[in-house]
């Protein structure tokens, strides 16, 4: 063992030179023997170079690291003991050794923490008074709160920090004050008594029980003239309605008290259930009956087997729900924990439905043309009677020659029904022949277009219909009495049937998830056509129906009917009409094209809320009231432009006084239970 104090060169303890404590310890090999240190105003550049041998570190010092320095030791050290003596040596003069690579850097306290330093954690700490970096996370307490509790208790040269999103304290200082702070963190970060407790109830409204509490403790927090000073006197009350709980948050004590509070209060009613009257804004009480009958049956048999039924016996009490259909309110007798599963239903099931405005357009396009021309002949050989008579008569001709003829004969032309050129030629007084030829030509083009815009605002999934048309009498029969005596009456009658001839569009709209619609939609066209041969009137019918999935504001065709039709007519006298270039004078040719193109689209639009609501109805009522404006200004009415009566504004409409009982909106004032 080496002992500096056993030397000569170093025992005298005043003011010894550093290079002899330098030259005494090369005399002995580093690591070789224990090193007992006393030393007394030596410079602490010796002792550095020193402590470089003893421990075989190298170091880097800072032109700033000055002064004397004076150890006292009483026993022998290792080599690593003599290197944290040596750190806390420098702790004592304001210096730092900072390890960089293989070298150990000796500067000034204040330069240390910008330098860089080791970071240890839990896994690698260090000891003694080595400068060191170390990241604590915190897990019950905030870091931001106990910086300024830490703080006094880390040197002006240290640093303390931190960082609030990962709730973490970054500490840089000496190994030792920080293991210090350490231990006195692991006493803070400890879990809070507060918890949170779930007490479940099986007779009572856990909203009842919060309300009662509350109240309680508001008016023992009004007697005691402020707030209490036990923070556990003030616990945290709320209530889980869906699962008929109350949550307890607090100190252990004022969950404790509270809890048995909530027991007494917890018991079965003396009465058999409760009775209460809700009232519905949109659905229909009597439409609900149904529904929360199941979901009450289904409640108590859950209840009977989780056990309640024991331990409750009032459950067991039957469950009654009526409909009030004047009111429009449902009246419920049941336990709190079936009454709370039927609240949480009916708060779900009434709700403002979407209405959905469905706007049809009918597009009807038809062209008729029809051409004719036909030559009939009428020839008498004997004028007395006796000799042959011949004629040609076509049916798709016109008017009959014979009626023709005998129009002329008559002199009475104002009965025939002539259509196009009619030219004929003849002689009727002859003794010998009489003759009479007729050459009729026509050619007719027609076309209409018709176009129908039907539309209708109905609830989601609601069956409406709309009818535009009017209605037409049918002769479905007759009757007519025939008297033989002179005494006997004839009472003709009729029997009319009245049918509805125009445009009806049947439609239910069925929202889905997002904005696509279901629409069960049925469309009827009826006219009125050409009666031609039938005995009384004729309808033309063209319908559609279908179910399709349409998005909101999308326009689609629901189908269409394109028709094509061309008839000829050829009639003529066999041979002499195919003769070539004169057979014509002996035949007759009709011709008949009719196109017809039908066309139905559709768009449908979702009305959410008023406000849409109102932009479309403002749309439409803006179009009817320029309609009659600009009716009153070409001057079709015979009154004067003042007494014209026109529709008001629409705002107008909107900034009307409500009526009595009106909620102010236009709509009826909520009603209280």
């Amino acid at each position: 063992m080496l002992s500096l104090a056993d030397r000569p060169s170093v025992a005298a303890r005043a003011a010894a030179p550093a290079w002899l404590l330098a030259a005494a310890l090369a005399a002995a090999p580093a690591h070789a023997e224990p090193v007992t240190l006393n030393l007394k105003d030596a410079d602490i550049n010796a002792v550095i170079g020193t402590i470089s041998e003893v421990t075989g570190k190298n170091f880097i010092v800072d032109p700033r690291v000055k002064g004397k320095i004076t150890i006292i030791s009483s026993r022998p050290m290792e080599s690593d003991e003599v290197y944290q003596v040596f750190l806390s040596v420098l702790d004592v003069y304001g210096f730092s050794a900072v390890p960089s690579g293989k070298v150990v850097k000796i500067i000034p306290d204040a330069n240390a923490k910008q330098i860089a330093v080791p970071t240890t954690d839990d896994d690698s700490p260090v000891r003694g008074d080595e400068f060191v970096t170390r990241v604590i996370e915190l897990r019950n307490v905030s870091a931001a709160q106990l910086v300024p509790i830490l703080r006094p208790l880390v040197p002006q040269q240290g640093h303390l920090a931190a960082y609030v999103p990962s709730n973490m304290l970054i500490i840089a200082d000496r190994a030792s004050n920080i293991n210090r702070i350490v231990n006195l963190i692991n006493r803070i970060d400890l879990p809070s008594s507060d918890e949170i407790e779930i007490v479940p109830l099986e007779h009572a409204s856990a909203a009842e029980i919060v309300r009662i509490l509350t109240t309680l403790a508001q008016q023992d927090k009004a007697r005691g003239g402020g707030a209490p000073a036990d923070p556990d006197a003030s616990p945290v009350l709320i209530a889980d309605e869906r699962t008929n709980s109350v949550l307890i948050g607090g100190g252990k004590s004022g969950r404790l008290r509270l809890r048995a509070l909530i027991s007494h209060l917890d018991t079965p009613l003396q009465t058999q259930g409760n009775t209460r009257v809700i009232y519905l804004r949109y659905a229909q009480a009597k439409d609900l009956v149904s529904v929360l009958t199941g979901v009450s049956t289904s409640v108590e048999q859950q209840g009977k087997a989780a056990g309640q039924a024991a331990a409750a016996p009032a459950n067991n009490v039957p469950v009654s729900i009526q409909a009030d259909e004047s009111s429009n309110s449902l009246v419920i007798t049941a336990p709190p924990d079936i009454f709370n599963a039927l609240d949480g239903v009916i708060k779900q099931l009434d709700i403002r439905r979407a209405q959905v405005m469905v706007e049809g357009i009918i597009a009807e396009v038809t062209t008729d043309v029809s051409a004719q021309l036909g030559v009939q002949w009428i020839a008498d050989g004997t004028p007395g009677g006796d000799g042959p008579v011949g004629l040609t008569n076509f049916s798709n001709a016109g008017s009959s020659v014979t009626n023709i003829a005998g129009a002329i004969a008559t002199n009475n032309l104002s009965g025939l029904s002539l259509s196009g050129l009619a030219l004929g030629i003849g002689r009727f007084n002859s003794n010998n022949v009489n003759f009479a030829a007729v050459v009729q030509a026509l050619k007719s083009n027609g076309s209409t277009n018709i176009l129908s815009t039907p539309s209708l605002v109905t609830l989601d999934n609601e069956e409406a219909e709309i009818v535009v048309g009017e209605e037409v009498p049918f002769v479905t029969g007759s009757f007519t009495s025939t008297g033989t005596g002179s005494g006997s009456v004839s009472n003709p009658f009729q029997t009319i049937s009245r049918e509805n001839v125009g445009i009806t569009l049947k439609v239910k709209p069925q929202i889905n998830e997002g904005d696509a619609i279901k629409l069960d939609i049925e469309q009827t066209i009826d006219s009125l056509g050409a009666k031609g041969d039938a005995v009384d009137l004729v309808t033309n019918t063209r319908s559609i129906k279908t179910s399709l999935i349409v998005d909101d504001r999308q326009v689609v065709v629901l189908g269409g009917l394109i028709q094509d039709n061309v008839r000829q007519t050829v009639q003529k006298v066999p041979l002499l009409g195919d003769i070539p270039l004169l057979g014509w004078l002996f035949s007759s040719k009709s011709t008949t094209k009719g196109k017809t193109n039908l066309m139905v689209f559709l768009q449908t639009t979702i009305l959410r809320d008023e406000a849409m609501m109102n932009r479309l109805t403002g749309s439409k009522y803006g179009y009817i009231r320029n309609l009659q404006l600009g009716t009153r200004e070409q001057g079709m009415l015979m009154l004067r432009k003042e007494d014209a009566p026109v529709m008001p504004l629409m705002d107008d409409l909107l900034a009307l006084p409500p009526l009595p009982g009106d909620g102010g909106n236009g709509s009826a004032a909520p009603r209280q239970p």
